[in-house]
């Protein structure tokens, strides 16, 4: 391992609490658990977000509906008898509740599509999620974290009933500019650590106050880590996004484009969220 990581961890381990540091070690085994057994194809997706490892209070719960439209897609299914992504409309209803200052419990239902072709509106199915976070992210120059969802799917929502995420967060704040990175590995649970398929996501964002932010994101999916697809072939999509924060409703919305032939070519996102209590 590089020394100066090394010393980092290091540090980092010395300053957390006993508590953090035992969530640390069973995310690890957790993450190496999940490396052994790895990944699917680029689908549909419920959720087009960077994570920034801000979660909720504990006692606190919020709602979040996730809306994506696809009026220019891929034609054809990602597997036999899958949703078609052209015209399609996909999203989820994500429901958090904060458990400690460093973990956020979280249960996607329903996956759904309100619209695909030749299926008209679906339930897709729901996903659990266990997001560990360094706490106070949001006041921290640097932050981190890792989730892990954990996905039950109907046939046309994924080729395997049973599919997972893991998505580690690494971020900095620079007083109104956000860098972030989520290099998110997803598995089937076939094929070995060489079968997760390689799906990151990033993004820059610029803070005008506390209400409005603009960003440009990037969301990407390069095949298994055994052999990455033709660069033509991968899934790139850039995005413009706009966040505004107001009393009653958190929105962020955005139109992201695709760069590559394995990607839709028009994609709009529409996310609302609320505090509950």
């Amino acid at each position: 391992m590089n020394k100066d990581l090394e010393h980092l961890l290091l540090a980092l381990e010395k300053r957390a609490s006993p508590g953090f540091k035992r969530l640390l070690r069973a995310c690890a085994a957790l993450a190496i658990f999940l490396a052994v057994v790895p990944a699917t194809a680029w689908a549909q997706t419920d959720e087009i977000q960077v994570y920034d490892a801000e979660i909720e209070a504990p006692g606190k719960a919020n709602v979040m509906l996730h809306s994506n439209f696809t009026p220019i897609g891929r034609k054809t299914p990602d597997f036999p008898g899958g949703i078609i992504p052209d015209d399609s409309v996909n999203g989820a209803l994500e429901w958090a509740y904060g458990v400690k200052p460093w973990f956020e419990q979280g249960l996607y239902f329903p996956v759904y599509t309100a619209y695909s072709k030749e299926r008209g509106g679906s339930l897709d199915g729901f996903k659990l999620r266990e997001l560990f976070v360094l706490p106070n992210a949001g006041k921290r120059t640097f932050f981190y974290g890792v989730n892990f969802e954990f996905s039950v799917n109907y046939s046309y929502w994924e080729s395997r009933q049973i599919t997972s995420e893991v998505r580690p967060i690494v971020g900095v704040h620079l007083h109104k500019v956000d860098l972030i990175y989520n290099p998110i590995v997803d598995t089937d649970y076939r094929g070995g650590f060489g079968g997760l398929e390689f799906v990151p996501a990033g993004r820059v964002a610029y803070n005008f106050n506390k209400n409005w932010a603009v960003a440009a994101e990037e969301y990407s999916d390069f095949g298994p880590l055994r052999h990455f697809y033709k660069a033509n072939d991968q899934f790139h999509e850039v995005w413009a996004v706009v966040d505004h924060h107001t009393r009653f409703v958190d929105i962020e919305t955005g139109v992201g484009v695709g760069v590559t032939a394995g990607a839709d070519k028009l994609t709009f996102k529409l996310m609302l969220s609320r505090d509950l209590n």
